[in-house]
């Protein structure tokens, strides 16, 4: 296996799980130094999106996971080249599976023993996502695996035009009357997202993601095996590509992450093919090694780092060492500086990992 591959992999990581561990906090905490900059469009690009439509913040989740899917092809190669059996990466891919749905329920406090606990998660996607999209990759070669992820996609999409039974006169696209939320409904009351009626996570929406993590795999295996010259190139293409078709299929079918809409797929796999492409060509096709240490410090820790922030509460950590020192300053320059030792804390922590070499792998 290619470690500057892996090394471009790591990095890409870690750029797109920064934007969690508080550097999101930070941008929209210097924007706020600025008349008006709460109102600006990097500060807008650091929050979700309502309902339709798609902002940078949204493109983390499925960057997340396109990266996981990309993994697959040089970890299975891998291991059959030290005489695993397809038997056994099978089961390996159960059990990545189900430790990361655990570790969603372990995220969602199942452990508090509340009735209402939130089922769905962030890493319960992953997992099953990524588990369902390398079951296919192991069965079917790349055109039929091209064939069952459109197959997904337009399928999700009229399965999507069926408003759900119990919101009459809602669109079947709204937030009330989508069919993702329906069932979701049905099958786990009361465990949904703030106890809402509808789950960004749910069951349903975890189809269409099954094709952001092949998307990855199609991506890591074209640049695994392709014999192709100007690899970076072609990769942009592919980006072009998805965002014209995913912005088409937008005009019916809109881009919205939280029903993780057909259109979002393409959208997002876009975003997604073209960072990797900027990743690729800057370390393994110039190589330009130097600056990726700082990403990848939180690259190969990004598990440990989404959990931890969960487990350990940071703020406190944060405002016992400099509260006291942002006291001392203008409310909104006292924000920014919580905001960026915030992010200095989280970093130097998995500083502290990497250099002794401790990985939390699923």
């Amino acid at each position: 296996m290619n470690q500057q591959r892996l090394l471009s992999i790591d990095t890409l990581r870690g750029f797109d799980m920064m934007f969690i561990m508080g550097f999101a906090a930070l941008l929209k905490a210097t924007c706020e130094l600025f008349p008006g900059g709460g109102d600006c469009w990097l500060f807008t690009q650091m929050t979700h999106v309502d309902w339709n439509g798609f902002r940078h913040h949204d493109s983390i989740f499925p960057l997340f996971l396109f990266i996981s899917g990309m993994t697959f092809p040089f970890s299975m190669s891998a291991r059959l080249e030290r005489g695993a059996s397809r038997k056994r990466i099978f089961w390996h891919t159960v059990l990545r599976g189900v430790i990361l749905c655990l570790f969603g329920l372990l995220f969602n406090k199942i452990q508090d023993f509340k009735p209402d606990f939130r089922i769905p998660s962030v890493l319960a996607r992953i997992g099953l996502a990524w588990m369902f999209a390398a079951w296919i990759y192991m069965a079917c070669g790349w055109k039929w695996r091209a064939v069952i992820a459109s197959a997904i996609l337009i399928g999700y999409n009229l399965l999507l035009l069926i408003p759900a039974p119990d919101a009459a006169g809602a669109g079947s696209l709204t937030f009330e009357g989508n069919i993702v939320g329906y069932v979701d409904r049905i099958i786990m009351p009361n465990h949904l997202y703030r106890h809402e009626i509808f789950d960004p996570e749910g069951l349903l929406s975890t189809l269409p993601a099954i094709v952001t993590a092949m998307l990855g795999q199609f991506t890591g295996e074209f640049v695994k095996n392709s014999g192709k010259s100007r690899k970076t190139l072609w990769l942009l293409g592919g980006a072009a590509v998805l965002l014209c078709a995913g912005l088409v299929w937008n005009l019916w079918f809109p881009i919205n992450k939280k029903l993780w809409t057909s259109s979002f797929v393409l959208v997002a796999g876009a975003y997604s093919v073209a960072m990797f492409a900027l990743f690729y060509w800057l370390i393994d096709v110039k190589g330009w090694k130097k600056w990726t240490t700082f990403f990848t410090v939180i690259g190969m820790n990004s598990i440990t780092i989404y959990m931890l922030q969960r487990i350990v509460s940071f703020k406190d950590v944060t405002a016992f060492f400099f509260s006291g020192t942002a006291g001392l300053m203008p409310p909104l320059w006292g924000k920014w500086i919580l905001a960026l030792a915030y992010f200095a804390i989280s970093w130097l922590v998995l500083w502290f990992f990497y250099r002794k070499k401790i990985f939390l792998k699923v």
